[in-house]
């Protein structure tokens, strides 16, 4: 089995549990707090990790006081980025998470956003078969080389997740990912912003139109419906009761993306899928333990 490389960033989340979000000036104590590795690549690769299929995180690791509990956090989970850097120190992101289990990020970017195509050596590219990427990276000034990458290496299963800051990446940079047919994983929102409609089905029809592949849009509760060879198609939702949603989308694609090198079949992945991020979101952080994993009960081959 060909691994999957995980291009993004590994950051430190600090989650704090609040009533609501402070207005300007007001003064509010937290109801809790904690601290925990997060990232939207560190949270699919670590799902990846539990199913036990191979990948590669291209995450950087910096220099300074972040960039040192990342990787001692990374080491005791048995993981490790493929990139050092002593450039910067990593970022960091103030996790909110109101009463109601929303939440709201304050991030600061460091060098785990950074990217350069020199990083990926030959011998790593003939180990791998896909390539995930974020929208969160695309936006940073090192976007244009991971899209180089991608249309360079055109032999890779793309994987995209832009996020809710479509509109910051520019309409060139998203029609060069588009143009290499990626599997494209989004939220209801997102969907109806990308695909300038007003459900999600005729959204996953003008995305598909645009970039010839499968779109995968998340629906919560209510599960999550793909479009492909011309179809649609509803993968119902599995209760839960939420603390967070940290975190819950990028372990929804991680279990899509192991479960396709699995060999299973898109349906089959997100069925998976929503049951691992269910479990997501019925805990706190982005992160499963191992035992939380394991009650899951799916099989890893």
């Amino acid at each position: 089995m060909k691994k999957t490389l995980v291009i993004g960033s590994t950051v430190l989340d600090i989650i704090i549990q609040i009533d609501h979000l402070p207005k300007t000036s007001e003064d509010i104590h937290i109801k809790g707090q904690q601290m925990a590795l997060g990232g939207c690549a560190y949270n699919a690769a670590d799902i990846m990790r539990k199913f036990d299929v191979p990948y590669t995180l291209l995450s950087p690791i910096g220099t300074g006081r972040y960039a040192s509990i990342v990787e001692s956090m990374l080491q005791e989970k048995g993981m490790e980025s493929a990139v050092n850097l002593d450039t910067e120190d990593n970022g960091f992101c103030l996790c909110m998470v109101e009463k109601d289990g929303e939440r709201t990020f304050v991030v600061h970017h460091g060098v785990e956003y950074r990217f350069q195509k020199e990083w990926v050596t030959e011998k790593m590219k003939a180990e791998h078969d896909s390539v995930y990427i974020a929208g969160l990276e695309i936006e940073e000034r090192d976007g244009l080389e991971i899209i180089e990458f991608i249309e360079e290496n055109p032999e890779y299963q793309v994987y995209f997740a832009p996020g809710p800051r479509l509109s910051k990446i520019g309409n060139e940079k998203l029609d060069r990912i588009f143009a290499r047919k990626p599997i494209i994983h989004l939220n209801e929102e997102e969907a109806m912003e990308l695909g300038q409609a007003t459900n999600y089905e005729e959204a996953a029809k003008a995305i598909h139109a645009i970039t010839n592949n499968t779109v995968i849009i998340t629906l919560g509760k209510n599960g999550a419906y793909y479009y492909e060879n011309g179809q649609g198609n509803l993968v119902k939702g599995e209760e839960a009761t939420v603390v967070d949603t940290i975190g819950a989308g990028d372990a929804h694609i991680g279990t899509i993306m192991a479960s396709m090198e699995l060999g299973l079949t898109m349906g089959q992945a997100i069925e998976r899928a929503n049951k691992v991020s269910a479990a997501v979101v019925s805990v706190q952080g982005s992160s499963l333990t191992e035992q939380q994993f394991s009650c899951l009960q799916l099989k890893k081959a």
